[in-house]
């Protein structure tokens, strides 16, 4: 066996096996490229530390499985197979062709649960029947009536109300606290801030 201390040996110079410790199957590296790959199914035991560099997940719909952990007896999936964050673009689909301005719009996406938020800002002629603002980063799942919903955290439009999101759809529309829809609400010059969650498929 090789021992080598106080020193780093290129992988682009190793080839052949390397065995692993505590029971591993062994990792396969490749021949002057740089880089170590894992032999088919591998099975690795004790932790696992990256110096530098991601895990990287090379098939989509793969990602962590999480199925060792007990579970109750409706679970459905315990593979975490997306992360992912960025901005999203609202747009009004209300008919009264608004176009109102964006301060920010971002969101993040866990597994099929996703988290957006927003601030827009109305024009001096906004006067909407029938709130309904349009671009969702994901369209909604299609099996849940009424999937998600959004609070309105803080707006000076007066009023309270929520947004809601149904199912299979790419856009919200804004209800008051007594489930109705808002219509004939004008929003001249006020910002509406929003946040919330709802499930994508």
């Amino acid at each position: 066996m090789l021992k080598v201390a106080n020193s780093v040996i290129s992988a682009s110079r190793i080839t052949g096996v390397l065995p692993v410790v505590n029971g591993g199957t062994g990792v396969t590296t490749s021949t002057g490229t740089g880089n170590t790959v894992l032999s088919a199914s591998p099975t690795l035991s004790g932790d696992v530390n990256f110096s530098t560099g991601n895990l990287v997940i090379g098939t989509s719909g793969k990602g962590i499985d999480f199925s060792i952990t007990s579970h109750p007896a409706g679970m459905t999936s315990e593979l975490l197979a997306d992360y992912e964050e960025g901005s999203w673009t609202p747009t009004d689909d209300s008919g009264a062709g608004l176009s109102f301005t964006v301060y920010n719009a971002s969101y993040t996406k866990v597994g099929r649960l996703v988290e957006i938020e927003a601030a827009i800002y109305f024009p001096a002629t906004a006067s909407v029947v029938g709130v309904k603002i349009a671009g969702l980063p994901f369209v909604s799942a299609p099996g849940d009536d009424n999937t998600g919903g959004l609070s309105i955290s803080a707006t000076n439009v007066g009023g309270n109300y929520y947004a809601l999101i149904s199912r299979n759809s790419s856009y919200f529309t804004i209800n008051t606290n007594l489930d109705v829809s808002v219509t004939n609400v004008t929003y001249s010059s006020k910002v509406l801030k929003f946040f919330g969650f709802y499930h994508t498929a």
